[in-house]
């Protein structure tokens, strides 16, 4: 447990997400919880809510204390609108000509930039009965944007993580360069995240630019201690059916691995966008007896799904670096996976899995057979080393500290 941070108690910080909670974002309430356990008051905001049931009892209680933007409509905005309009009008006309600017040659039209200022319009009235005194917002897409027009119509000034690869698949659009400069600091979750700011951002703000990484909280992985890979070819992969984490070409290499006469059975563990192209895939390369998707299941059902296989696969094309990998990792259980963004930072090929190029199918083919047919001695040692690596780096109290810190800190007031 995590002790309590000094003069934390006194520190009121705002937390802003697109969509909160969501099952795929348990990270950020893995993060909120630690926070509070330093002492400090965490107070929910989101511009909208999951659509679906919550799976996991924590999401339920998350959701009962997070205030949503757009919970009760586009026309709700109007009157925080106006009233920045008429108290503050150089403020709200500073703001206004700010999101005008963000607006031009962005990834949407003009009309959304607008909406972004009439909900930093809401959400700076939340902040101040709340007496928030720093904002920090997760992604650097429109949570970073609403935060700035906060700190512009006179809000608390802002922070933000940066996860990737959205960010980095269009900095220009998304106006990073400007966020980072109007921000106190900027947050990324790996080095090379870190260095695709210093790409966007002018070397005067390299400062601003730290590391702190994602974690996992310790009653996830206690108790896994001794648990042994089972013999059986089970494999698992964990995460949104979409097309950059790669499950297209995961379901063609499991099809070339039977086709060798291999037995591989592989569970994907999630839902997504793209689940009916990869149903399809299966379908089509006949594997309806070897891959299972399981749609999106609770935080304890996939800790099951893990260590009930030999490893944890993630085919992606574009990452930031996968909070999967760190589950799998420090539940002893090697992974596979590509040499793309964060994930050569934690997983070191031959010793806590297998590294392969990203898109290359025989490649793929190749780790998983050599996976299914390793001995589970090999497996075994390889997943210690795997444990090793994750709880040295990935403890979400240590990584938590150094966010409490950072919002402590006189220049986030």
């Amino acid at each position: 447990m995590s002790s309590v941070l000094p003069g934390a108690s006194a520190v009121i910080v705002g937390y802003l997400i697109n969509q909160y909670p969501k099952v795929s974002h348990s990270f950020i309430r893995r993060e909120i919880l630690a926070l509070e356990r330093l002492g400090l008051h965490v107070k929910r905001f989101a511009v909208r809510g999951w659509e679906g049931p919550f799976i996991d009892p924590a999401d339920q209680r998350e959701h009962s204390l997070t205030r949503y933007l757009m919970g009760d409509g586009i026309l709700a905005l109007a009157a925080p609108t106006l009233r920045a309009l008429v108290t503050r009008p150089a403020r709200f006309f500073e703001a206004l000509r700010l999101a005008l600017r963000l607006g031009r040659h962005a990834d949407r039209p003009l009309a959304y930039h607008l909406v972004y200022l009439a909900q930093a319009c809401r959400l700076v009235e939340w902040l101040r009965t709340a007496q928030v005194r720093h904002l920090h917002a997760h992604f650097g897409t429109n949570p970073a944007e609403v935060a700035l027009l906060v700190q512009a119509l006179g809000g608390p000034p802002y922070s933000f993580t940066v996860h990737g690869p959205e960010e980095f698949d269009r900095p220009e659009a998304l106006k990073l360069r400007a966020k980072i400069e109007h921000a106190t600091f900027v947050v990324a979750v790996s080095s090379y995240g870190r260095s695709q700011l210093f790409r966007w951002a002018s070397f005067a703000t390299w400062p601003k630019v730290k590391v702190v990484h994602c974690g996992l909280e310790r009653s996830f992985h206690e108790g896994a201690e001794n648990g042994s890979p089972p013999s059986a070819p089970r494999l698992v992969c964990v995460g949104r059916l979409c097309e950059q984490k790669g499950q297209m070409l995961l379901v063609e290499a499991v099809h070339r691995v039977v086709s060798r006469g291999h037995s591989c059975e592989l569970v994907l563990a999630g839902d997504g966008e793209m689940r009916g192209d990869v149903e399809a895939a299966i379908q089509r390369y006949g594997l309806r007896d070897s891959v299972r998707i399981t749609g999106w299941i609770s935080g304890d059902a996939v800790r099951a799904e893990i260590l009930n296989a030999r490893a944890l696969v993630l085919a992606s094309f574009a990452e930031g670096l996968p909070v999967a990998l760190m589950e799998a990792m420090a539940l002893g259980r090697p992974v596979i996976t590509t040499f793309v963004a964060g994930i050569p930072e934690l997983v070191t090929h031959g010793q806590s899995g297998w590294l392969v190029p990203a898109g290359d199918v025989d490649a793929l083919a190749n780790a998983l057979e050599v996976c299914i047919q390793a001995s589970t001695d090999d497996l075994e040692r390889m997943g210690q080393a795997a444990r090793e690596r994750a709880l040295a780096r990935h403890d979400i109290d240590v990584e938590a500290a150094k966010l409490a810190v950072l919002f402590t800190a006189p220049r986030a007031a």
